[in-house]
């Protein structure tokens, strides 16, 4: 029992901090508003237009929205109050949904403006998502903050089922308008939470403005080895070993499980992830934490290959799948953990939303590789050799970075901020100065 005790998602965060308490518990209502959201939108651009291209358009506006997003608000989380930014960005987000629902009452609504309500919907929440990660470091100790960021994991990676779920049953059962408003629904009881936080004001009054801002960030990832080492390795995951695009083709042809089969191919990364967040007890006591990413990235690779060669063995196909987003979520729980720990207080903000734009844009980036390569030769092709490719990638960067691979997790632990507010008063921010992806 004991062992099994060790095992369970570590919960000693949420018992020791109030102020991480309500950040978790804020961000319930949120995530699984905006995965409704996310089903509800190509669902009623395809309605309308019939053209799936139409809803690629979609797509790739809400990433432009989260690029510009990331490379602009990351200073302003810096310069002001992060509370008062995630309000901020929390606001817009529902006066979008609240819009896209009103909209949505009228048959005639123009598709311009769901691209529109759309993309500034999700550039809001990716600047809401970024302040909240960059909060983290502030509410709980240096050794804690891999339990942390488990716990978010958990919330991530639930609502990435429980949304989709409840967004097409309400499609179904109430229509477009009560989707949408479930999101602006679940605005109130996390902009209320929010609101309890103590005050996160900037660690600095010298925090640069604008363009100055954006290029400080840039020139800061630029000269930190183990910053680059984290970017590219989740780059190189989603590049070559996310599948995803040729999913339905693997469904129709491959695997002939029909519609609701690839329903199964989409979740089964996510349940894998839900399963490794519940089951992430261990990682506050890793301390390896470099050789712990390149490990995870490798059998992720493998993982998505061994998928690839499962043929029409439907349940080995789901568990590598599910083994593949279990892998994912260890390599997320430390990259986020080491940006944050590696990173300066008052540069988390701008650190946090590149992140973002990392764990954003990558999936795209690999949805364009694996429809080109299964355009080339064939869906299996592009799989398998999608995820041996990462598997070679990531032990190429752990040959040319000592420093990933040599990362360790001690270090000294900092004092106590006035920012900070937790009910155990040993418990500092998690930042040691100058020297990952729910982000």
């Amino acid at each position: 029992m004991g062992r099994l005790r060790a095992l369970l998602v570590d919960l000693t965060p949420l018992r020791e901090s109030r102020d991480f308490r309500m950040l978790w518990a804020s961000q319930v209502g949120s995530l699984i508003g905006r995965q409704v959201v996310i089903v509800a939108m190509p669902y009623q651009v395809y309605v309308v237009t019939r053209s799936s291209l139409a809803v690629g358009l979609l797509s790739m506006a809400q990433a432009v929205a989260i690029v510009a997003a990331s490379l602009s608000g990351g200073g302003l989380i810096d310069r002001f109050d992060r509370r008062r930014v995630q309000l901020a960005a929390k606001s817009v987000g529902a006066l979008m949904s609240l819009g896209l629902a009103l909209g949505s009452v009228s048959a005639a609504e123009p598709v311009w403006l769901i691209f529109v309500l759309g993309a500034l919907g999700s550039g809001a929440m990716s600047l809401d998502q970024a302040a909240s990660s960059a909060t983290v470091p502030r509410l709980v100790s240096r050794r804690l903050l891999p339990a942390a960021l488990s716990l978010r994991q958990v919330l991530f990676q639930g609502s990435a089922i429980v949304g989709p779920a409840l967004g097409g049953v309400a499609i179904a059962s109430l229509g477009l308008p009560a989707a949408y408003g479930l999101d602006v629904l679940g605005f109130l009881p996390s902009a209320v939470l929010v609101a309890r936080l103590a005050p996160q004001p900037p660690s600095s009054a010298q925090v640069a403005r604008g363009w100055q801002a954006l290029l400080e960030g840039l020139s800061y990832v630029r000269r930190s080895r183990i910053l680059l080492a984290i970017f590219i390795a989740d780059l190189n995951a989603m590049i070559f070993g996310m599948p995803t695009a040729v999913f339905p083709a693997l469904a129709l042809s491959v695997l002939r499980i029909g519609p609701g089969g690839l329903g199964l191919l989409y979740s089964a990364p996510a349940v894998g992830a839900l399963a490794g967040s519940l089951l992430s007890g261990w990682v506050t006591r890793v301390e390896r934490q470099g050789a712990v990413i390149i490990g995870a990235i490798t059998v992720w690779g493998l993982a998505i290959a061994g998928f690839g060669l499962s043929g029409r063995l439907l349940w080995v196909a789901l568990a590598l799948l599910a083994l593949a987003g279990a892998a994912d979520l260890i390599s997320a729980v430390f990259r986020g953990t080491i940006l944050q720990l590696t990173v300066p207080d008052a540069m988390r903000g701008r650190m946090s939303s590149f992140n973002l734009m990392v764990v954003t844009t990558g999936p795209r980036l690999g949805d364009l590789e694996a429809g080109v390569v299964a355009a080339l030769f064939s869906p299996v092709v592009s799989v398998v050799s999608g995820g041996l490719l990462c598997s070679l990638g990531i032990v190429v960067l752990a040959l040319l970075s000592p420093t990933l691979r040599g990362y360790r997790a001690s270090g000294p632990e900092r004092q106590p901020t006035p920012s900070s507010s937790t009910e155990n008063t040993n418990v500092a921010p998690g930042g040691i100065g100058p020297t990952p992806r729910s982000p």
